[in-house]
């Protein structure tokens, strides 16, 4: 009340003076949470760079915080129950807790050079940030990033043993089916059209997390591999595929990438459902519909590189640089038509038009 009283005391002048200076602090921190976004991923940030405020700095803070989740998650030099813990001390700040100082000196120090570090240093902006936004948007973010980072937890005390596909469906559920949720959820304090279409939405956003992340997958096998681990079911390894070595061995290639073709079918499934959540977006909601469509097609893409590539087994296919800008000029162009999105998506994901892809050696 004190506090109060000495507000309203200020002289007029003075009370703008110090609106102007609050406004110029916040333009400065989320100046440097574009840059953060930027320097984490350059395909993220030409989506939610696109959208309209305040959705922009809302995803771009919530892609942060779980960039912060995926760290420690992914962390290398910790040990598995020293990394669920810090993953609990982070899903307790999301829900508005003090931060563990124990956990802010990690997140700070860090010599790791990877993109999610970066996002990892500048925590604390991240924190104060996510404090600027309303509380119908700070609500959403908390719960939904907060459950997923807490799944991640659960995820690491357990270990990457993944017996059957319902398993990685709820591993994928955690890290990237929450997304959906908040994705749309998002979206809906924004959008009273989407609004109209929330539950189906809902179910249809989890579908698309698990899209993408069963491309990351793909993606990812190399990198997995050389930490020991493998994140393809047991159940989908054919008789005498039981380790990663044994995954690897020429003798075993063909089986191998049989086992890779079956993920790539699995994403084919879920991308369905993703293109009937674009489809259900409003088409007045153009920079809505292409922050989606840039993800889908690049995965669809990924797909049909990754299909009888061998090379997806050592190295991660990457989209050639100039494939990416042409796939998001069209989307911007064309993004509004679901007949269009239904033909490109079929067009780039048969291989029509088929640069050779880029390989990234396994790090």
């Amino acid at each position: 009340m004190a506090n109060d009283t000495f507000q309203k005391a200020k002289p007029r002048r003075t009370l703008l003076w110090m609106s102007g200076h609050f406004v110029r602090q916040l333009k400065a921190l989320m100046s440097t949470l574009e840059h953060v976004l930027r320097a984490t991923s350059r395909t993220f940030a030409i989506g939610i760079e696109a959208l309209s405020r305040p959705l922009q700095e809302e995803m771009r803070i919530a892609y942060l915080i779980l960039r912060v989740s995926d760290y420690l998650e992914d962390n290398t030099t910790l040990g598995s129950m020293e990394k669920a813990a810090l993953l609990d001390s982070w899903a307790a700040t999301l829900q508005g807790g003090t931060p563990d100082p124990r956990l802010l000196d990690h997140l700070g120090s860090t010599p790791d050079p990877s993109p999610d570090s970066m996002a990892a240093h500048h925590t604390p902006e991240i924190i104060e940030a996510l404090e600027h936004l309303s509380p119908q948007a700070q609500t959403v973010i908390r719960a939904r990033t907060r459950d997923s980072t807490l799944g991640m937890a659960r995820w690491v005390r357990r270990g990457p043993v993944i017996e059957t596909e319902a398993d990685l469906d709820n591993y994928m559920h955690e890290v990237a089916g929450r997304v959906g949720y908040l994705i749309t959820e998002l979206f809906s304090l924004s959008s009273r059209g989407v609004r109209t279409n929330h539950p189906e939405l809902m179910v249809l956003g989890r579908e698309f997390g698990l899209a993408l992340q069963t491309v990351n997958i793909v993606r990812g096998i190399p990198a997995d591999i050389e930490r020991g681990w493998l994140f393809v079911p047991k159940q989908f390894l054919p008789e005498g595929i039981e380790t990663v070595e044994d995954f690897l061995a020429e003798g075993h290639r063909s089986e191998a990438m049989g086992v890779v073709d079956r993920l790539l079918r699995k994403a084919a499934g879920h991308f369905e459902s993703a293109e009937r959540y674009i489809s259900l977006l409003p088409r007045f909601e153009g920079k809505m519909r292409r922050f989606c469509l840039l993800p889908f097609l690049f995965g669809i893409r990924t797909v049909a590189l990754s299909r009888a590539n061998p090379a997806v087994l050592v190295s991660e296919v990457k989209l050639d640089r100039n494939e990416v800008r042409r796939i998001a000029s069209r989307a911007t162009l064309f993004g509004w038509s679901n007949r269009w999105i239904r033909r490109y998506a079929a067009e780039i994901g048969s291989g029509v038009h088929q640069p050779p892809a880029r390989h990234s050696p396994a790090k």
